[in-house]
């Protein structure tokens, strides 16, 4: 079972440790690992729709990164993540991550089409 930092790493629980705290800790891990299994598909999800969107992009020799959707796909996050109750700030460096990782996706694409490499 993966641990966070700071979890605990041995099997071992403390003296005042019940049954019920392991079987719910237990739980709440497995809770997690499913929703960090999901994140993944997701963002496999999302990365093959951006592929196809440099394609797109390069094909019509679009640049490769669009400020204006950037900004406002961040500040939308943003407020998706305030009415989610998740810390917007930690949300905008998510997305700005992933769309920094996209923009290379997006540069290769491009580089792979002008010199006819296909992509």
């Amino acid at each position: 079972m993966a641990t966070t930092r700071g979890e605990q790493t041995d099997t071992t629980a403390a003296p005042d440790a019940t049954d019920a705290v392991r079987e719910e800790l237990g739980s709440l891990r497995d809770s997690i690992d499913n929703i960090d299994a999901a994140v993944v598909h997701m963002l496999a999800e999302r990365f093959k729709c951006t592929q196809r969107v440099g394609r797109l992009k390069a094909d019509h020799r679009l640049p490769p990164a669009d400020p204006a959707r950037e900004a406002r796909q961040i500040a939308r996050l943003r407020e998706l993540a305030q009415d989610a109750k998740l810390d917007p700030a930690f949300a905008e460096k998510l997305l700005n991550f992933i769309i920094a990782e996209v923009i290379r996706h997006h540069e290769q694409i491009a580089n792979h089409t002008a010199t006819g490499d296909g992509a």
